[in-house]
């Protein structure tokens, strides 16, 4: 029961579905657990199907040939990613990586049983393209950011909607993951970070931050 009261409060079309298709959905359905760092999805890897993350948090990513990580969004708790899911949406035909960026638990729907109900169930296709289009819509963001704000306002974007997410004002992140999140080089972050320490927003410590004044934060933004 569980499992289906998570399914049923993620899905819209949960009600819309057959009592067969939702007893294939529950009875193929599974739970996976993740390790910060380890892969999720990506092009070489087989189509895993629709994912409602539970706990953690996800990262979705593209890389450069040079090997550079730019962030198109992030997937937090009691939210779901078709994007997992690619094979089922033909407009999608660019690669995309999902990694795990904190332990995390998901559920996770097979491709096999998923792709037969939304050829069956409009209300399951509907939806499918519809998350796909908002996902876009965050990539869009990223990008506008990326293209037209400088570095320290990306920066306090992220941290003050990382400090949204949470409760406490410590922050348990890298200078090179928190690049790697807004799409810069280290170095740079490295910087603008020291400059908010100097200004008394920031903390700074091993592998984490403190936000010592969320109104000059805010007023980066």
């Amino acid at each position: 029961m569980e499992k289906e009261a998570h399914l049923s409060a993620a899905y819209p079309f949960w009600p819309r579905l057959t009592p067969e298709e939702r007893e294939a959905i529950l009875g193929s359905c599974v739970e996976m657990t993740y390790e910060k760092g380890s892969g999720i999805h990506r092009s070489d890897m087989t189509c895993r199907g629709a994912l409602l993350l539970l706990s953690g948090t996800l990262r979705a990513y593209i890389l450069s040939e040079e090997g550079r990580e730019v962030t198109l969004f992030r997937i937090h708790a009691g939210e779901s990613c078709v994007l997992s899911a690619s094979c089922l949406l033909d407009a999608i035909v660019f690669d995309i990586f999902i990694d795990a960026a904190a332990d995390a638990r998901a559920l996770v729907i097979p491709t096999s049983v998923l792709h037969p109900i939304m050829e069956r169930n409009p209300y399951v296709g509907l939806y499918l393209y519809k998350q796909a289009t908002e996902r876009f819509s965050d990539v869009m963001w990223t990008m506008q950011q990326i293209l037209f704000m400088g570095v320290d306002r990306r920066v306090a974007i992220f941290l003050w909607d990382e400090l949204t997410r949470q409760e406490g004002p410590v922050l348990k992140i890298t200078h090179d993951e928190l690049a790697r999140n807004i799409g810069s080089a280290r170095e740079v972050v490295t910087k603008v970070l020291r400059y908010f320490s100097e200004e008394g927003i920031v903390q700074l410590k091993r592998g984490r931050l403190e936000v010592l004044d969320r109104e000059k934060l805010r007023a980066l933004l």
